[in-house]
């Protein structure tokens, strides 16, 4: 009876062996897999989230925009015969800028996407002279039709700023870079170009270790740009000392790797974390890094 017994549990015991050996492993595979996909799916969706932001941001602009159109024009209408024409200036800074490419990553059995952020600097002046009050920009190579906007808005808060009226001139805007930029279209250098536009009217020098990002708003108030740590490593690889951040950006998501067991296979998740942007940037990339909130907080740091 016994051996009968012992016969029957040895029997249970192979068949077991033989489903771990050939059958569980099958779907702790399966299991690994998707996990795989599942944090896959959700830098995917963390990366469309900044781009919906971005876009968000680029809303703003245009309707802040649309209210600088109707102003700038009923102001012209009130000062048709009143235009000065002998202001002149001119001014230059390099600015940081992102550029993003689409890497195709095979993973077998997929092919997935990855988003790939390089910083770099780019050259940027202003030039004012006697004219017909246009905002003109000049980029080389081509970049996007949204640096226009972005300029129309830097000289309506400069012009607030200063109390000097363009009218009677010519603003032109001069991007240059080294590198093909297809992406570098949007208003994160709204800021710097107000900066620009000042120093130029008020023939104030800036200072050539600065460089900031952040957009400019027809109030003057500097907001959130995306590329935080890839712009930072640019400024501090082209020689720059500070870098001027929106206060808005203060908070960066880092994904922080953690790992559990679960029936004896470890499963790997990133888990987004909340980290103090200058504090970051400044231990990892070696970068001073100073908040603005508005235009008088970039003049005060960088001129």
């Amino acid at each position: 009876m016994k051996s009968k017994i012992l016969a029957v549990l040895l029997i249970i015991s192979i068949l077991g062996n033989i489903y771990f050996l050939f059958l569980a492993q099958p779907a702790q595979k399966d299991l690994q897999e998707l996990e795989n996909r599942t944090n896959y799916l959700e830098k995917a969706n963390a990366d469309l989230s900044m781009q919906v932001n971005q876009d968000n941001v680029s809303e703003r602009n245009y309707i802040s925009q649309l209210e600088i159109y109707r102003q700038r024009v009923a102001y012209l209408e009130r000062n048709l015969n009143n235009t000065p024409t002998n202001i002149q200036g001119f001014a230059a800074l390099q600015a940081p800028a992102v550029m993003q490419r689409i890497e195709y990553i095979q993973d077998y059995p997929f092919v997935r996407q990855q988003v790939v952020e390089e910083g770099s600097l780019i050259n940027m002046s202003v030039e004012i002279r006697p004219g017909e009050g246009r905002v003109l920009v000049q980029t080389k190579p081509l970049m996007g039709t949204v640096f226009q906007d972005t300029a129309n808005t830097a000289v309506y808060v400069a012009q607030n700023k200063t109390g000097m009226q363009l009218s009677g001139s010519d603003v032109i805007f001069s991007i240059e870079s080294q590198k093909e930029l297809p992406s570098v279209d949007g208003p994160s250098a709204g800021a710097l170009m107000t900066l620009l536009v000042i120093s130029a009217l008020e023939k104030k020098e800036v200072k050539n270790d600065v460089t900031l990002t952040g957009t400019i708003d027809q109030y003057g108030h500097v907001g959130a740009i995306g590329g935080v740590i890839e712009k930072a490593k640019a400024a501090k690889e082209g020689g720059k000392t500070l870098f001027l951040l929106s206060r808005e950006n203060n908070e960066l998501v880092q994904y922080k790797e953690t790992r559990r067991n679960i029936a004896g296979m470890t499963i790997i998740q990133q888990v987004p974390e909340t980290i103090d942007a200058r504090q970051y940037v400044e231990a990892n990339v070696g970068i001073k890094i100073e908040y603005v909130d508005n235009i008088d907080d970039v003049l005060k740091y960088a001129t």
